[in-house]
């Protein structure tokens, strides 16, 4: 009996591409042992590459760079995913070898690329049949070649086609850009530093410096020689793997300050008091390479100073003939204490400790006055009176400590973490906890509060306990946030960062943002 023809409908036996010389017929002997199985698992396999590569070319690069964990959660990431070509899933790096061990599938098409993985080889393989197809894809956007198009259509314009409209909807942007998405390792418990070089990394203010060739210095082994490096790195190569910032760390095991000290070791740090040290190296390094005074008024046109410092004014009242005295200092960022407000707001509910919100915590500190002792000059005596802090002058980036980590004092001296929810929001108003705030009402008093809005820019998060915690961050980038979390880099919702327990918060002002 005669074979049934083939119909329209049928599928066509694939055809292995025929050897060239110097060329092998197939990418691996694994390969070959699949290919040679039968002919329907070959129709079947080159059918099922031929619709990935459709969906990471002709779709949004969201969709391929989507997977699902072991456990069920749906995770996008930056970094390459995996899709299986024996079955319809699509996997991270780490779950690639554990889905490849269950179902003893094998190969995998790169998200980035439409490159062919093998499992057994551990390796990308160059296989004629296929890269001749994903080339084909990449080139013209199809799989065949005998398709004839009239020497019109080829040369002959088509003004639909130049309409701002179609181009917007007919583009794909890249998934991959240098625009700083890319994950940092950790070297050994440094997870406190690669959150706050994140930060950095993010910050607009910075980024524009360093970019533009703002630091000049022949100094060996320069801090901001190195961050200078990473701005290069991030920005000006196309590149998702993650980064080692062995120049970063050189940095620190090389300087002369003790205050460096404890940042090479391999223990957990705190990373707000990195924070502070890179600040302070920073400015050495562009500034004027005074340090920084506690409680003075330090002026500094160097780059720190021009995104972080501002300046905060404490005004004390003296009861008794109400004389008033002013006192400013800059300030690197605003610390603010937790515990007894904490402690406030649980006596009130009866003992059960309440979420509390960013703005609570900034009233206690810069609109409540506290009641205190001092040398009155008119009275020339000690006298009670009333002080308040208000800030006198906003940084184009406002960075937070929410104080988390209290040491206590007592028979059994230790540290503790407050664990306390702080809710935080996306736009902040300052305004409020300024010496202007009272400032009449009118034209001039809408642009100040224009002048005062910020939005949120970066946050820093501890998870764990105060000894084996571990430091993750969220960073915007445009509109759109994603999760650090030390080399891996994947895309965040506006519900994950705002209900993360924040530990920094880096808002930039509005008027830059």
């Amino acid at each position: 009996m005669s074979a049934r023809p083939a119909t329209p409908a049928s599928p066509k036996n694939v055809k292995i591409k025929a050897p060239q010389p110097g060329q092998p017929l197939y990418g691996c002997e694994h390969l070959q042992r699949l290919f040679n199985q039968d002919q329907l698992t070959t129709n079947t396999s080159i059918q099922h590459y031929k619709s990935i590569l459709r969906s990471i070319f002709d779709t949004t690069p969201l969709i391929p760079q989507t997977s699902k964990s072991m456990e069920s959660q749906v995770v996008t990431s930056l970094t390459p995913t995996y899709l299986c070509l024996q079955c319809p899933s699509t996997l991270s790096e780490e779950d690639r070898t554990k889905h490849g061990n269950k179902k003893s599938h094998r190969f995998y098409v790169d998200s980035r690329s439409g490159s062919l993985y093998c499992q057994m080889c551990d390796d990308i393989v160059w296989d004629p049949t296929i890269e001749e197809l994903r080339l084909r894809k990449i080139g013209t956007g199809t799989f065949t070649t005998n398709r004839k198009r009239k020497a019109d259509d080829l040369f002959t314009p088509d003004p639909n086609k130049d309409t701002p409209q179609f181009i917007a909807t007919n583009t794909t942007l890249a998934s991959c850009k240098a625009n700083g998405l890319r994950g940092i390792y950790n070297a050994g418990a440094t997870c406190y530093q690669n959150v706050v070089l994140q930060s950095f990394l993010h910050n607009p203010v910075l980024r524009n410096f360093y970019l533009s060739d703002g630091h000049h210095c022949e100094m060996p082994h320069c801090l901001s020689c190195a961050m200078d490096d990473m701005f290069q790195d991030f920005y000006g190569v196309e590149n998702t793997n993650g980064y080692t910032a062995a120049n970063i760390l050189s940095g620190f095991w090389i300087s002369e300050k003790k205050a460096f000290e404890n940042l090479v070791t391999t223990k957990e740090q705190d990373a707000h008091e990195f924070f502070q040290f890179l600040a302070e190296e920073l400015h050495e390094r562009n500034g004027d390479g005074k340090k920084p005074e506690i409680g003075s008024e330090h002026s500094c046109n160097c780059i720190i100073h021009q995104t972080f410092y501002g300046k905060l004014q404490s005004t004390t009242t003296c009861q008794h003939c109400g004389g008033v005295t002013n006192q400013v200092q800059s300030f690197l960022d605003l610390s603010l204490p937790l515990e007894n407000l904490a402690q406030k707001k649980g006596k009130k509910s009866g003992g059960k400790i309440p979420a509390m919100a960013l703005q609570e915590c900034l009233d206690e500190e810069y609109i409540k006055s506290d009641k205190c002792e001092y040398r009155c000059h008119s009275c020339n005596s000690m006298q009670q009176a009333r002080r308040q802090t208000t800030i006198k002058r906003l940084p184009n980036v406002l960075s937070i400590q929410l104080k988390r980590f209290e040491f206590k004092q007592g028979r059994n001296e230790r540290a503790a973490k407050i664990d306390t929810p702080v809710h935080f929001p996306l736009q902040l108003n300052m305004l409020p906890y300024t010496n202007r705030a009272k400032a009449p009402d009118g034209k001039e008093n809408y642009e100040l509060a224009r002048s005062c809005t910020y939005d949120l820019l970066s946050v820093v998060v501890h998870v764990g306990e105060i000894d084996t915690g571990h430091y993750v961050s969220y960073c915007r980038v445009g509109d759109q946030w994603f999760a650090f979390n030390d080399h891996k880099v994947e895309l965040a919702q506006k519900s994950d960062v705002l209900g993360a327990r924040a530990y920094l918060l880096f808002y930039i002002v509005r008027s830059l943002s």
